[in-house]
């Protein structure tokens, strides 16, 4: 068995029957069904002002379990629970229990007796769609506390929601339980090589080729970890968490000894151009205007939304408009990130040390005349992906810091302008005389701001990560692009530059 030392992710389309159709929707019903049961196990355990630690590994009370008696006036001996084994625990009691479901049994004699019944349908659906849905409601407890406790970058997170039905959106997660050599999720067998059998389910009908993850599961290059299925506009989508070998050796940055500190890439990202990456000399290593995906489109946008707003509501004719509205966001949404992925995939490809800029993403949104060219933008989704494939591909990605003026600093002779408008493409300045293009005079700060700072980044931890605290890059990244074709055949332990990488596609207009 290869190293694994990534996590990445293939999504592919379902094709289900009708049938399997409507097992999909139970399945994702049950999920929302026991989120908001699990919340309001907590609600309930809370108000009635049971014990708890949160501090403990278990999320359970140290003292032992409180008695307490829920909203609904039945007893319930536990904690308040609020780690997601806590939560687990508490729906698996609750299920079998009375207050779940229960039916009256009169006999012939007239003798009327009460059965406990617990969730009927429960064994319709796999326990792991429970358990999973019991796991998100835990994390949503965490960040909760985590963000009043100010342990949390980024905006508040607030209290979790219960969730409400909706006729299109919704998933449900299952884990990969191996018993010996066989998985409970598997793909593509037998003589359906475009297939993926989850449990309880059984085999479903994929529209794309799975040749790839076959080849890499057989050869011990990867192990599937969880999948997890989505219900969009009309289309039901799987995406198969797997963890995967480090990427061949091929198509890897060669390592730099340490006293090496030439080589960084400044990368300035903006609106009216959305990437300028350049060297500390002013050299143009990359530059790549903003496609404004949304804007274009905002015209189609506006009549559907009018369309769906002169419907009549609760009507079928609504129904189909909310549809096409909702299939035309899809749309937007996936061509921004097939041009993010043309523009990270370049960079990462010919650069092994690059410079990102820490910027307030959540401060310029909240300006009204910026926020809508700020969301199209997706500098934050940039970023992520930009950090993710530099560290696959054995490379180093640094993050200045936020009060770093590389705008308003001379890349030349390091003079700081006071006043500098978004107006000024063109950055002159008034000491040394030198004009450049003002992004690209940020670019070259940035690389220059790198170089002089890599003592510091060297005690910042291994190749590959972000370092400087990058709030819009920050966590593990598991969702990666699937790659079409196929490469060449590779030995067991390396995955092959077709396998499992980032998509390859036509280097975006410069």
């Amino acid at each position: 068995m290869a190293r694994v030392a990534r996590h990445t992710s293939f999504r592919f389309r379902l094709d289900p029957s009708v049938e399997q159709e409507r097992a999909l929707s139970r399945y994702v019903g049950a999920a929302r069904f026991t989120y908001n049961q699990c919340l309001r196990l907590h609600l309930d355990a809370r108000t009635a002002g049971g014990r708890q630690d949160m501090g403990s590994g278990r999320g359970g009370n140290v003292d032992g379990d409180a008695s307490i008696r829920g909203a609904s006036g039945e007893p319930a001996e536990l904690a308040v629970p609020w780690s997601r084994f806590s939560l687990i625990n508490a729906f698996n009691r609750w299920k079998r229990s009375e207050a779940a479901g229960r039916r009256f049994l009169v006999s012939g004699e007239g003798a009327a007796e009460v059965e406990v019944t617990g969730l009927v349908w429960r064994g319709e659906v796999s326990s792991q769609v429970f358990e999973e849905a019991a796991v998100d409601l835990g994390r949503a407890l965490v960040a909760w506390i985590a963000s009043r406790s100010g342990k949390h970058m980024g905006r508040p997170v607030g209290h979790p929601r219960f969730k409400k039905k909706f006729r299109t959106g919704g998933s449900f997660r299952m884990r990969n339980k191996a018993s010996g050599d066989r998985s409970s999720i598997r793909v593509g067998i037998g003589d359906s090589p475009r297939s993926v059998t989850l449990p309880k389910l059984g085999s479903i009908r994929v529209r794309e080729d799975t040749r790839r993850l076959r080849r890499m599961i057989a050869t011990g290059r990867a192990r599937i970890l969880q999948a997890t299925v989505t219900r969009g506009v009309r289309r039901w989508w799987i995406s198969i968490t797997v963890e995967a070998a480090d990427l061949h050796p091929a198509v890897q940055h060669p390592a730099r000894a340490a006293s090496d500190k030439m080589g960084w890439v400044g990368v300035d990202r903006g609106l009216h151009t959305l990437v300028v990456a350049g060297a500390r000399d002013g050299t143009e290593a990359l530059r790549v205007e903003a496609p404004k995906i949304l804007a274009s489109g905002l015209r189609r946008q506006r009549r559907l939304a009018r369309a769906v707003s002169r419907k009549k509501r609760g009507s079928a004719n609504q129904r189909k408009a909310r549809m096409r509205l909702a299939r035309h966001h899809l749309r937007v949404r996936d061509t921004r990130q097939h041009f993010l992925h043309q523009v990270s995939n370049q960079l990462v490809k010919t650069h092994d040390r690059l410079v990102l800029e820490d910027l307030n993403i959540s401060g310029i949104m909240s300006n009204r005349r910026l926020a809508r060219a700020v969301g199209d933008a997706a500098w934050g989704e940039l970023a992520r992906q930009i950090t993710y494939k530099q560290q696959w591909r054995n490379g180093e990605v640094v993050v200045a810091d936020r009060w770093f003026a590389s705008s308003k600093t001379c890349s030349s002779c390091g003079h700081i302008k006071k006043v500098l408008s978004l107006r000024d493409r063109t950055y002159t300045c008034g000491t040394c005389g030198l004009v450049r293009d003002r992004d690209l005079n940020a670019a070259a700060n940035l690389a220059a701001w790198a170089e002089d700072h890599t003592p510091a980044v060297e005690n910042g931890g291994g190749r590959g990560e972000a370092r400087g605290g990058d709030r819009q890059a920050a966590g593990p990244v598991i969702n990666a692009c699937r790659r079409d074709g196929t490469g060449p055949h590779t030995r067991v332990g390396e995955t092959s530059p077709d396998d499992a990488g980032t998509p390859v596609q036509t280097a975006p207009a410069v």
